[in-house]
């Protein structure tokens, strides 16, 4: 038999993919399937069981975030033993995978009670999650707040650029409550020693007051306490 007799096998084209549509009902692994298939810089999120898509994001949002961040890393940089993340994947549950702007966590060998999994996704409520919103009527203080209560995450910083406003909120018992500044109008994390915020500072980008307010988190006994320092 001749070689131009065979007839060559064609492997069945793959079925095109499923996009992820805003609205759509679906479980964490069926939504994840569809989010590794969009184009490349498509942003989603499963929150209670519903795909977000969130809208394209102007400067004063890019500009609080960069600030928040940069105070992560920086408690992070003085405190062996967390890890501070940007825009990464969390698997919360079953129903539920997001990309908070920032997260703080406690390393998975120090204790904490968030993991990274074998594919570089964090998977549990970290400790502390934070994210920009423009208002308080944003999903991410409506069912991302359950979301997260749900999933055990013990603090959840919001901040409201249209409101100008931050929100830290605490777990008690199995709900958040929202915290108090001190008489400084500085927020104290109950979770991290040390992590001092300003608040106004923030809203105003003042990024030398962000980080002094920090840095004298970062000197106090709280701080001591919580490295063992």
């Amino acid at each position: 038999m001749s070689a131009t007799s065979l007839t060559t096998a064609h492997p069945a084209e793959a079925a095109d993919p499923v996009p992820l549509e805003v609205g759509d009902h679906l479980d964490q692994p069926t939504f994840h399937e569809r989010y590794e298939q969009m184009p490349y810089g498509i942003r989603a999120e499963l929150v209670e069981g519903v795909v977000y898509m969130p809208s394209p994001l102007k400067v004063d949002h890019g500009d609080v975030d960069g600030e928040l961040i940069t105070w992560l890393k920086l408690y992070k940089a003085a405190t062996p033993g967390t890890r501070a993340l940007s825009n990464t994947t969390v698997v919360l549950g079953a129903g539920s995978e997001v990309q908070p702007d920032g997260l703080l966590m406690i390393e998975a060998s120090a204790g904490g009670q968030a993991r990274i999994d074998d594919r570089g996704y964090v998977t549990g409520g970290p400790e502390l999650l934070a994210e920009v919103a423009l208002s308080s009527a944003a999903y991410d203080m409506h069912s991302k707040r359950r979301d997260y209560e749900q999933a055990g995450v013990l603090e959840y910083v919001v901040v409201l650029l249209r409101e100008r406003r931050v929100v830290w909120l605490v777990r008690e018992q199995h709900r958040f409550a929202e915290a108090s500044p001190g008489d400084d109008g500085w927020f104290r994390s109950q979770v991290f020693g040390g992590l001092w915020l300003d608040p106004q500072a923030l809203l105003d980008c003042d990024t030398q007051a962000v980080q002094q307010a920090l840095m004298r988190g970062l000197q106090s006994d709280e701080h001591r306490a919580f490295t063992g320092g």
